[in-house]
């Protein structure tokens, strides 16, 4: 049987800060997931003998989006390399429409350096994540690790967003050390990855979630979301947008609020079950409406969530279009296809 995450090998097409060099051969990576850098800079690292980062994908063999298969990179050596592990090659692109400005050779050590400029590192930045929706790094200070995040400019300004929830709720959302166009440095937050979400964390992270939401009700601060429905007696307000439990972590944080829009509230919760156990939606629906109608009595939110699933997914249809429209072409396999899924769930949900 074929494992839905199976084993993932990588190729590196090494450029230099004299010119392109060559690729390697290809070499396992401990991780499957095709963003997941980390322990590809790791194998060059001892491969090479100096410090690399990812710049973007090339191409992927094999796997299954986005885990596992032969996935080849364009790399940056931040020093000359040794040549005995790289083979002539044809250099990558030199540029191409809608290239992240963190997939060019020099921009993943700008960020660093813009980082640099708020806080004193201890060690080396690890580069964790990069594709064509964001780029991660972990840096060490004195006291403790902080994280720094690009994304692309059809995002929202993520540290404005954090800025506005932690006005209501502090505790809800990472510190935002420094913030600039694209990019933001946030501290780091405890806690495990709520992917498997708890009936106990559905019930500490909904009803403060809420209580946020209405705090913040009123006027567009940020682009409406793509997608509109009956109000059902509850007010436009922030949403954030990718609110899977993959996002919260099990200390009652909420993390990744580059996707917020102006919004009906409903598609979040809508989000959360599309990821969570179906043993727990009546119970998400039951913690979201109660937190809801505190607030607003007069307003029916279980009739809402009969109708906003199928906003939610025409909403996501749309966005997914975005990211196509807006990325560079060899990483638009990360998405292909997604626009026509959300469109075909919300037509079966029509018709169901």
């Amino acid at each position: 049987m074929i494992s839905d995450r199976p084993d993932r090998s990588a190729v590196a097409l090494v450029s230099t800060p004299s010119g392109f060099t060559g690729r390697t051969r290809a070499f396992p990576v401990e991780t499957p997931n095709w963003n997941h850098v980390e322990p590809v800079n790791s194998a060059l690292r001892a491969m090479l003998g100096v410090e690399t980062s990812v710049l973007r994908l090339l191409h992927a063999e094999g796997g299954n989006v986005p885990f596992g298969g032969v996935v080849t990179y364009h790399v940056e050596a931040h020093e000359e390399p040794g040549h005995d592990h790289l083979e002539p090659a044809g250099a990558p692109d030199p540029d191409a429409e809608h290239r992240a400005p963190w997939a060019r050779p020099g921009g993943p050590r700008e960020l660093v350096a813009w980082a640099d400029g708020v806080i004193t590192r201890t060690g080396p930045a690890t580069q964790v994540r990069t594709w064509n929706l964001s780029s991660v790094h972990q840096l060490p200070t004195a006291h403790g690790p902080v994280w720094l995040k690009a994304v692309p400019s059809f995002f929202a300004d993520e540290g404005e967003v954090i800025r506005m929830v932690a006005a209501h709720d502090p505790t809800l959302v990472p510190e935002v050390l420094a913030s600039g166009p694209n990019r933001v440095l946030l501290s780091h937050v405890e806690g495990e990855n709520c992917r498997q979400v708890t009936a106990e964390q559905v019930e500490l992270v909904l009803p403060r979630w809420v209580a946020v939401q209405h705090a913040l009700a009123g006027e567009p601060r940020l682009t409406p979301s793509a997608s509109t429905m009956p109000d059902f007696g509850l007010p436009d307000t922030l949403v954030h947008g990718d609110f899977h439990p993959g996002n919260w972590l099990s200390s009652g944080v909420v993390i990744d609020w580059s996707d917020a829009v102006w919004g009906h509230p409903s598609f979040d919760v809508c989000r959360l079950m599309e990821v969570a156990a179906p043993e727990l939606h009546d119970l998400i629906r039951r913690v979201w409406s109660e937190a809801w109608l505190k607030y607003r009595p007069d307003s029916d939110p279980r009739k809402a969530l009969e109708i906003a699933p199928r906003a939610s997914r025409l909403h996501n249809a749309v966005r997914y279009q975005q990211f196509l429209d807006n990325i560079e072409e060899s990483e638009r396999i990360y998405h292909e296809g997604d626009p026509q899924v959300e469109l075909r769930e919300a037509l079966r949900l029509v018709t169901r």
